[in-house]
Formats: C-alpha cells, sequence, structure tokens
C-alpha cells in the first residue's frame, strides 16, 4: 500500500505536538521512508478555534464537513498516486499525520448522531491510518498543567488547579471510550515522562508492522 498515517489524538499537555516534531525528524531519516509526507497541525481540523482573537466553535455539520474535506483530500492524492503505475513506498508512497481529529469529534458530539463520523473513520481506515492516544497519569498531570502555562496559574487556588485535573481526567477517560468505538485502530501511549524521541520511534515501529 502506498499510502499510511497517523492520526494524534489527546489533550491539551499531552505532547501531541512534541511527538509531531520527533516522528517528522525521524521519518525523514528513515532510508525507506515515504518521500511525500504531508502533516496537517490541530488547526487545521479541531473544534475550537481563535478567529480573530474570539475562540470560535464550530457546529457539528460544520466539523463533519471539514473532517470529510480533509480526508477527501487524501483519497484523491492517493488516486492519483495509483494511476501513476506501479512504484516503489519511497518514490511515490504518502505519509500522512493529522492532529485532533476524529476521536476529538467524538468527544465534542459524543450525544449526536456517530454515523458520518464512522464514515469518515471507516475511509481513513482504507488509507493505511492508525490512531495515538497521547494520555497522561494523574500522578504527573498537576506539575504538567502548571508548568505550561505559568501566567495562568500564579494566582489560581488550590481549588481551581484541582477542578482543572478533575476535568482533564474526566474528558481523558472519555477519549478512551470513544477509541474503543473508533473504526481505526488506536494505540494508546502514556507521555508522564516526556521522552518524545522514545514515544516516536515506537509509534514508527507500529507504522512499520
Amino acid at each position: 500500500m502506498l499510502i499510511r498515517g497517523v492520526i494524534f489524538e489527546g489533550l491539551s499537555q499531552a505532547g501531541k505536538t512534541s511527538t509531531v516534531n520527533e516522528l517528522r525528524k525521524l521519518h525523514v531519516q528513515d532510508f525507506e521512508s515515504e518521500r511525500n509526507i504531508i502533516v496537517l497541525g490541530e488547526h487545521y481540523s479541531q473544534i475550537l478555534n481563535k478567529i480573530n482573537g474570539n475562540l470560535v466553535r464550530l457546529t457539528r455539520e460544520e466539523h463533519l464537513n471539514l473532517l470529510d474535506e480533509r480526508v477527501a483530500m487524501l483519497e484523491q492524492i492517493y488516486s492519483w498516486t495509483l494511476k501513476l503505475g506501479p512504484a516503489s513506498r519511497r518514490a511515490r508512497g504518502i505519509f500522512f499525520i493529522f492532529e485532533r481529529f476524529h476521536l476529538n469529534h467524538r468527544l465534542g458530539f459524543e450525544n449526536e448522531d456517530l454515523s458520518r463520523i464512522e464514515n469518515i473513520e471507516e475511509r481513513l481506515g482504507k488509507l493505511g491510518a492508525k490512531t495515538i492516544l497521547l494520555t497522561i497519569s494523574a500522578d504527573v498531570l498537576r506539575t504538567r498543567i502548571q508548568s505550561r502555562e505559568l501566567d495562568k496559574w500564579v494566582n489560581s487556588s488550590e481549588n481551581d488547579i484541582n477542578k482543572a485535573c478533575e476535568d482533564f481526567l474526566l474528558s481523558q477517560e472519555r477519549l478512551r471510550k470513544h477509541s474503543v468505538n473508533s473504526k481505526i485502530q488506536t494505540i494508546e501511549i502514556n507521555t508522564d515522562e516526556r521522552c518524545w524521541n522514545t514515544y516516536a520511534k515506537k509509534i514508527l515501529t507500529i507504522m512499520n508492522e
């Protein structure tokens, strides 16, 4: 198959961007890897976006249309690849990385009809996609949250911080549950140690199996 890809899911602070950056480096260093790589960060697929300084939340329909467009783009490129005839994975293969995609939708609209997102997942599966769910343990969550946005938490009360941790863990557990129902295989990786290169190597190994 001349196309495959990784979909990174997880909440803010789980290390998606850091792991993506390491994966890109390793992929380039792999002599047999695809020369063609497509990387779309969360700003191209997430539900909440900051537009002109204001947070804007897409409706369910708007978000489904957005995800559908991204997958259609891959399908069109892959269709062109097949028309070009036989070739090695390195020469004409496509490796894609998406960030915050189908599980993000399931979490945001979990009480709605999920048939369209299931269709999108099935199409991604045919394109060789695997999902990596990055998670954080309760033991290190407090430190991780506070270290990322120091100004935000400097004057916060214990109750504020505890509530943020509780909300995070509840949402993370919901993501896990949605991953079970997803049509795409999901591999969970705990990022407590912040060993981004190690996580990226593990993901590349999984993709090469």
